[in-house]
């Protein structure tokens, strides 16, 4: 089966409505108010619950290797303490006792050092004791190299974590866009989409994989290292603990600054990527009408956006680093001024005072590390609110509970006073009723915005109807579920499509399970094999998903092939020749034929020639049908079809400019019509 159509252009606009919805090569972007930072962490958070063991192992790994991190400066202050100690020792006479040195230093006039050896635990006479020296050290290496050990361990887990999130998240979103109506695709430009599904879920991922391992590093070094000054010196940890507050209200009132800016920024950054996908889609026409100043233009007016707001936000975020490390090299000053002065007065060895030096700056290093993790966290949470709008968007009603369609046996169609539209001001179709016999061809005709393809994109269950019904052999289709609906309806469209694959394969897309004989019977009854035969590689000739390397018409009989194969109850063609020349267009008729045999089918077509031979031909205008009849019975009232029909094969006279008949449509068809195929 085909891919499913999406509205035309025409009838889009009618549900659009409106500025705000891009215009050509504009892009434009889903509207919706973004969620607050608490929320939108809070929710981020519980979708790491069914990683939880692992989360649990990440933040022991942290604790153990913070804890030994964190013991270290004590240790090397110890190490530093024997070597003074050693110093002190060797410089004072052999024989005395400590009290005895003491005394000396008074009696000699020396009473700062005679203080400052107060606090020295020294032996008069000896000098460093390297063995103890060696042992503290020994201690310290081991203590750093368990450390390093368990920090590996819990970045190794966080990547575990966070990939297994983001497989869950992508795994999500896929399901929830095949679960999204088609109305939302409508007002949804599809390279914004796209930023939402790729760059916002990667910000995402890069985002908890650089703060959770950081942040946690950071929180706990702050407990931990407080700990340790407070067991050093309580007076000189109540002075480090003056950054703390400082540095925190400087970051909330950033974070309260640039987080609106984070959010435009991501929001910009999906406007430009779907004005540079719309831009590039339509390259060919954008070249043909010379509006390459036009897109440039409208380019440049979204990157300025872009900018504005990638600046403000960066700009603002990146206050929060330097306002934090000028507060802590303030600390940091104050605290080696007061230590100084505490073993000066014999209160503080010298040992630790570098230990608590070194936790001042081990204290005010995550407190800075954490204030520049905002703008990041920020970024990510910007980015989360974006894929959640997706996620919170309203699905297609559910076909829970509908009972399973039997296969179609006849394939009898009726519409019951159907009434749809787009928005609810705007009315499409109205009170439409007609049905279709089995295996009788319905031809749909009509100007362009008639809603012809709304017809039948409501026999899909693309849309809901707001009134009426439509049934398959008596039944309601609002009753059956969509896939097996579908599952019965082939579809070929006027802007085929084609993935990435050989020939073979986009084939059997119209049903996966297919034997090489029933592809190869598919492609010989719709023409393809004519043309295959002549390519390098046959059936395994590779093509691109925009069929780049076979032709408009070729592309349209390999569609008509993978619609053949399915085998549906229902056949729908949507102006499926309206792109092709002449010659491509007979095969493609043929095709179709074979194709329409002994199935139900609706025809959409522009070109009147090509569905003469219809059993019931529907006449659209304003979303009403206003005439219905075969081709012979429309043109004998003489009303709108024939109108439609008389100005497909009149035109002027180059002579005088009066209206003349085409000899195209001389011969010997019904009514003066060309000649069947």
């Amino acid at each position: 089966m085909s891919s499913p159509p999406t509205m035309k252009k025409t009838e889009r606009v009618q549900s659009e409505g409106g500025p705000g919805h891009g215009g050509p090569f504009g892009g434009g972007m889903v509207g919706q108010k973004a969620m607050n930072f608490g929320p939108s962490m809070k929710r981020l958070i519980g979708r790491l619950r069914p990683e939880r063991l692992k989360v649990t192992l990440v933040i022991i790994a942290a604790v153990t290797s913070v804890a030994f991190a964190s013991l270290g400066p004590r240790i090397l202050g110890w190490a530093t303490d024997i070597i003074f100690s050693g110093l002190v020792g060797k410089s004072t006479p052999a024989g005395l006792t400590k009290e005895q040195a003491i005394e000396a230093a008074r009696t000699a006039g020396q009473d700062l050092v005679a203080t400052m050896m107060t606090g020295v635990d020294f032996i008069p006479g000896e000098g460093i004791d390297f063995s103890a020296l060696g042992t503290v050290l020994l201690l310290a290496l081991g203590l750093y190299l368990a450390s390093a050990l368990f920090q590996f361990l819990q970045g190794y887990l966080i990547n575990d974590v966070v990939q297994s999130t983001m497989l869950r998240l992508r795994t999500e979103v896929e399901l929830k866009i095949n679960r999204l109506p088609l109305s939302y695709f409508d007002r949804s430009p599809r390279g914004e989409l796209l930023s939402r599904v790729t760059n916002d879920i990667d910000n995402v991922s890069q985002s908890l994989q650089q703060t959770m391992s950081q942040l946690l590093n950071s929180l706990l070094t702050v407990i931990f290292v407080l700990a340790m000054m407070i067991l050093i010196s309580p007076t000189l940890a109540l002075i480090a603990l003056v950054t703390i507050p400082l540095t925190v209200v400087v970051a909330a009132l950033v974070m309260r600054k640039s987080q609106k800016r984070f959010v435009a920024q991501w929001r910009r950054t999906g406007n430009v990527n779907a004005q540079v996908e719309e831009a590039f889609s339509g390259h060919a026409l954008v070249k043909v009408f010379g509006r390459q100043r036009e897109v440039q233009e409208a380019f440049e007016v979204e990157n300025e956006e872009l900018f504005k707001a990638s600046f403000g936000a960066q700009f603002l975020s990146g206050l929060i680093m330097p306002i934090a490390m000028f507060i802590g090299n303030l600390n940091y000053v104050i605290i080696a001024v007061v230590g100084g002065l505490r073993v000066a007065s014999g209160t503080l060895s010298l040992g630790d005072v570098q230990a608590f030096i070194q936790y001042s700056r081990q204290f005010t290093r995550p407190i800075t590390q954490i204030a520049s993790m905002v703008n990041l966290l920020q970024s990510g949470v910007a980015s989360i609110e974006r894929v959640f709008e997706l996620l919170d968007a309203q699905d297609e009603p559910s076909d829970r509970g509908l009972a399973e369609m039997p296969t179609v046996s006849h394939g009898r169609v009726a519409f019951e006073n159907v009434s749809f539209r787009y928005d609810d001001d705007q009315p499409l179709i109205e009170e439409v009723s007609f049905h279709v016999d089995p295996g009788q061809t319905v031809a749909i005709v009509g100007p362009t915005g008639a809603g012809k393809t709304t017809l039948v994109n409501l026999i899909m269950r693309f849309y809901d109807l707001d009134a009426g019904r439509i049934t398959l052999d008596g039944v309601d289709i609002a009753t059956m579920r969509r896939n097996d609906l579908r599952s019965q309806t082939g579809m070929v469209l006027q802007d085929t499509w084609l993935f990435g694959g050989t020939i073979r394969e986009n084939i059997a897309y119209g049903r996966l399970d297919a034997t090489e004989d029933e592809i190869l019977e598919a492609a010989r009854a719709t023409y393809v094999d004519r043309f295959v035969g002549a390519l390098p590689k046959g059936y395994d000739t590779v093509i691109d998903n925009e069929g780049g390397t076979v032709s408009a018409g070729e592309k349209q009989l390999i569609t008509i092939a993978r619609a053949f194969l399915a085998d549906p109850a229902l056949l729908i063609l949507d102006e499926a020749t309206s792109s092709v020349d002449t010659r491509t267009e007979v095969l493609v008729q043929r095709a179709m034929s074979a194709l329409r045999a002994d199935r139900t089918s609706f025809v959409i077509a522009h070109r009147l020639s090509t569905i003469r031979d219809a059993d019931l031909i529907l006449v659209m205008e304003d979303g009403h049908i206003v005439e219905q009849g075969n081709h012979r019975e429309l043109l004998d009232i003489e009303g709108a079809y024939a109108r439609l029909y008389e100005t497909q094969f009149t035109g002027p006279d180059p002579r005088n400019g009066h209206a003349v008949r085409h000899p195209a449509s001389s011969g010997t068809g019904p009514e003066g019509s060309p000649p069947r195929a």
